[in-house]
């Protein structure tokens, strides 16, 4: 029952990371618009998404999502708890994004213009892969991060790793056994991710 349970919970991780790392990239540039109105919205969204612990946005997507959907149209609540994960994480992920791109030198643009790049052949081909390649360090262990945060899922019943470990626990009484198991599992898996980001990593500094 717990490996039925670790595979719910890489898939929260990796579809809540290519969710939540793109809009984490297009919140820290609106947070650079020029525009006042955008940077005080995505501003007050990234405080907010930081304010609130995981649970308490699982929670709330849990009861008010489906309210925003027609009669009749049902949303899975594995689709709420990972859109309550891609908003939560991408506040996070924007601004480790704008961090690194606040250390990009101006001049880099000024060289790509000279080279003949327009503005988003610039932040394309010359800003984005070098801010990507900084802090490909912290987005992985945002990435560890997320992957242990899964398990606040449990709470609101999503059939992932600790949710089986708690079932387990609750019909056998094998407490010590059970979250031992399941915190052998979670330190290989995350060992494992860790691995595997500690690799594209380095493909990445290579190609850079």
């Amino acid at each position: 029952e717990l490996w039925g349970g670790l595979p719910l919970t890489l898939l929260l991780t990796t579809a809540g990371m290519a969710g939540a790392l793109p809009l984490g990239i297009a919140v820290a540039y609106g947070r650079r618009s020029r525009l006042p109105v955008l940077r005080g919205i995505l501003t007050g969204y990234v405080e907010l998404a930081r304010g609130i612990p995981l649970v308490a946005a699982l929670f709330v997507a849990s009861f008010l999502l489906p309210l925003f959907f027609p009669d009749g149209m049902a949303l899975d609540m594995l689709w709420r708890v990972l859109i309550a994960i891609v908003l939560f994480a991408a506040a996070y992920l924007s601004e480790i994004i704008r961090g690194g791109l606040q250390a990009i030198p101006p001049g880099q643009l000024d060289a790509a213009a000279a080279l003949g790049f327009t503005p988003w052949q610039a932040q394309r081909h010359v800003v984005l892969p070098q801010v990507l390649g900084a802090v490909a360090p912290s987005l992985a262990n945002s990435a560890i991060a997320l992957f242990k945060d899964t398990s606040l899922a449990a709470a609101i019943a999503v059939p992932e790793l600790t949710y089986y470990a708690r079932k387990i626990n609750v019909e056998s009484y094998r407490v010590i056994e059970t979250w031992l198991v399941t915190t052998a599992l979670y330190v290989a898996a995350c060992y494992l991710i860790a691995m595997l980001l500690r690799y594209l990593e380095q493909r990445l500094a290579i190609r850079r």
